[in-house]
């Protein structure tokens, strides 16, 4: 592995820091939040427009720029460290890559030019609270179902030739605002028990959407009521879907892990500037020993997730799987970075007025849509085969 980046991959970095930088400061966001689709439709449009961010994994034919994994991660380690709220994970990272994965050719054709254009958004939508267990990032997702029976999750059914579902999902990243839903439901009764993806436009009829109120109001999600509504099967019938979101998770999980370390990164940085400014008994409190041990480790904590970040982003492209160690690596590192940036900004940092609690508030709400780390990590060391019946081959 080349540790070096290329020029291109600098070339992303560089332009998407400088228009974030002048585009999504603290009072931008704030801003962005609060509006009815959670981000700046704007700024979403020069992401997407100019940047070309949601196509940036996608193949040439249809649209997109054709690079790897590693430079949509390096992508959103920038929009980590602004914090900034967009459809590019939902769109970019969760749902095209199951729709190039899954699709017919003329589902691909239709959906991936739009996406990578930006005029699209799109979302992944599965039952309950079980996002990380569908991507196969806190245990092995082979018995997931996006159902328990009538009376939960989201159910699939035929009606004279045309498949309709019934159900609820909470939790879905952009559920409230994305134009197509991914759903996952269950169908085939309790002989033929198995998840299906389907498409459901979001304005179509029977389907309510409303946004949810989050602990991180920078990752907005949604609570998505589906009522006998009509859909499209994503791909066929003998799909096997639990292993394309296996797939897709540990590319997600690279990509997760990338986001945060930026995040832990900015958080950082705005810390140890801090800690150079206020004045305690006479001198710079970055200035006590005490407080320099603090910030040292976590800026080691910071760089050796960035590593395992930017590895796993490199291997993922190359098929191998790391993602899931790696999002453990840097949910830890942003949680401590998180939590040490509130601790030496004093009073001032626990206050709402400051922008410290964002960053907290990210780390807390990463951990519980992906997480908990020790999870990750028994999910990772089984996989790897460390544990005794372990999935050496996973």
């Amino acid at each position: 592995m080349d540790t070096r980046l290329t020029a291109e991959q600098d070339g992303i970095r560089r332009t998407l820091r400088e228009l974030l930088r002048e585009r999504c400061g603290p009072k931008e966001v704030r801003a962005a939040v609060d509006g009815p689709a959670g981000y700046d439709p704007l700024l979403w449009s020069d992401l997407a427009g100019r940047l070309g961010l949601p196509g940036l994994a996608l193949p040439e034919e249809y649209g997109g720029v054709g690079c790897s994994v590693t430079e949509l991660a390096l992508a959103c380690e920038e929009t980590g460290r602004f914090l900034a709220p967009s459809p590019l994970l939902a769109t970019a990272v969760l749902a095209a890559p199951l729709v190039l994965a899954l699709g017919t050719g003329a589902q691909r054709a239709a959906l991936l030019p739009r996406i990578a254009t930006g005029s699209l958004t799109a979302t992944l939508a599965v039952a309950g609270p079980a996002l990380a267990t569908a991507l196969g990032l806190t245990r092995p997702n082979s018995g997931y179902s996006a159902g328990g029976g009538r009376a939960g999750g989201v159910q699939a059914r035929r009606v004279r030739g045309e498949w309709r579902l019934y159900g609820e999902a909470g939790q879905v990243l952009d559920g409230h605002s994305a134009g197509v839903l991914l759903v996952a439901a269950h169908t085939g009764g309790f002989a033929r028990s198995r998840t299906l993806l389907f498409l459901v436009a979001g304005d179509a009829a029977g389907v309510v959407r409303v946004r949810q109120t989050a602990l991180d109001a920078t990752r907005p999600c949604g609570r998505v009521q589906l009522r006998d509504v009509p859909a499209e099967l994503l791909g066929t019938e003998e799909a096997d879907v639990p292993a394309a979101l296996a797939g897709t998770g540990d590319a997600v999980a690279a990509v997760l892990a990338a986001e945060a370390v930026g995040a832990a990164g900015r958080v950082l940085e705005r810390t140890v500037e801090y800690a150079g400014q206020r004045v305690q008994f006479g001198r710079p409190i970055g200035s006590f020993q005490a407080v320099k041990h603090r910030l040292a480790d976590v800026y080691v904590g910071v760089q050796t997730a960035r590593s395992a970040a930017y590895y796993a982003a490199w291997a993922a492209g190359r098929g191998e799987r790391a993602g899931g160690l790696a999002l453990a690596q840097a949910l830890e590192a942003l949680r401590c970075a998180a939590a040490e940036g509130v601790q030496l900004h004093g009073g001032i940092g626990f206050t709402w007025e400051h922008d410290a609690h964002l960053y907290f508030k990210r780390a807390a709400g990463d951990e519980l849509l992906f997480g908990p780390v020790h999870r990750l990590r028994d999910r990772a060391a089984e996989a790897a085969g460390l544990f005794t019946g372990g999935e050496a081959a996973v």
